[in-house]
């Protein structure tokens, strides 16, 4: 467990998030476009980046975000209509990986990194596209991050600052333009292994989540995390989903979803600081349930199950991909750490 750096700022993303979620699914949920729901809850999760930004830092990240969530529905919903092959828009979002954990390394997004932006274009692969779906799940995803952008600026005024006695993390520098293509390429083939593993080997409905799961792991800054990372969100996909499937089986009507879904959020960011796992025990069941209300075609008693093997098949994989493929620096870094701990000990 991790002190929290500001438990008023890691409730206060959580709110800004939650109430994000709530009212844009509410706002959607009554307008025509209904069965948009699911997309509005994919583009509140933009309000998730730059919690300890500067203002003006929060307000160019917040507005960077939404810009890549709209354009990730755009391109893959764009795809599918185009008639790209499921293997072609599985290989697409393998790419789009790589080039979103590039962007996010880059741009020092921080937490939750490139998996939002992933995530909204998974959320895409499924159905039946045509061009009225296009733009009615570009627009509503795009008003939806809006909406966070907005609330996150009003309530700005609410978060603590840091000052001279106390500091808050930031984002490590960028590491070399060499090591964040390496990064990028291990992340495109793990990720392509595992949604090739999972679609074509057990037949899950969505392949997304493993490439989730490798990206996870991959995405880590050193080699130790991401072993680490890739353990706790096992063990907290797990616990979430069994949760997502608890509330699934109580058959909550559109509002007891919203409900839940801001319920969850808003938890999440108050948790995962203290510890990715226990993070991940409150992203799994939002991310479950924003699922079922954005692709209905997906049958909810398989969803659990397939959630927590996809996020195993995936976060494995990508373990093996990080060691196969790790540089000289990361081993040495490795060893270095070995080493010091050694030293601590005795």
């Amino acid at each position: 467990m991790t002190p929290l750096a500001s438990f008023r700022n890691e409730f206060l993303a959580g709110a800004q998030t939650g109430l994000t979620a709530v009212i844009a699914l509410i706002v959607v949920y009554l307008s025509p476009w209904s069965h948009m729901v699911g997309f509005a809850g994919i583009g509140s999760l933009i309000a998730l980046y730059g919690r300890f930004e500067s203002p003006a830092g929060r307000n160019r990240m917040l507005l960077q975000a939404a810009a890549i969530q709209t354009a990730s529905v755009l391109i893959v919903s764009s795809a599918k209509f185009a008639g790209l092959p499921e293997a072609g828009l599985l290989l697409l979002l393998a790419f789009m990986c790589g080039i979103y954990l590039f962007i996010c390394v880059t741009g020092r997004y921080g937490a939750p990194g490139p998996l939002i932006f992933v995530f909204a274009a998974g959320s895409c692969i499924g159905g039946d596209v045509t061009p009225q779906v296009i733009l009615e799940r570009t627009l509503v995803t795009g008003g939806a991050t809006l909406l966070g952008w907005f609330i996150c600026m009003a309530t700005a005024f609410l978060r603590e600052v840091p000052s001279p006695g106390r500091a808050f993390p930031k984002a490590p520098p960028a590491p070399p333009v060499s090591h964040r293509l390496i990064a990028s390429t291990r992340t495109v083939i793990s990720t392509a292994v595992a949604m090739f593993i999972v679609r074509y080997g057990f037949d899950v409905h969505y392949p997304a989540w493993a490439g989730m799961g490798a990206l996870a792991v991959t995405q880590g800054a050193y080699l130790h995390v991401s072993m680490n990372r890739a353990l706790q969100r096992m063990v907290g996909t797990t616990i979430g989903a069994m949760m997502a499937w608890g509330v699934l089986q109580l058959e909550p009507n559109i509002w007891g979803l919203i409900a839940f879904v801001g319920v969850f959020q808003t938890v999440t960011e108050m948790v995962i600081g203290k510890n990715y796992a226990l993070g991940q025990m409150f992203v799994a069941p939002t991310a479950l349930l924003v699922t079922h209300l954005a692709a209905p075609w997906i049958p909810s008693d398989t969803m659990v199950p397939e959630r927590v093997l996809d996020t195993v098949i995936g976060a494995c994989i990508g373990m093996v991909v990080a060691v196969v493929l790790s540089t000289m620096d990361d081993r040495r870094y490795l060893d270095r750490l070995r080493r010091t701990s050694g030293e601590q000990q005795a």
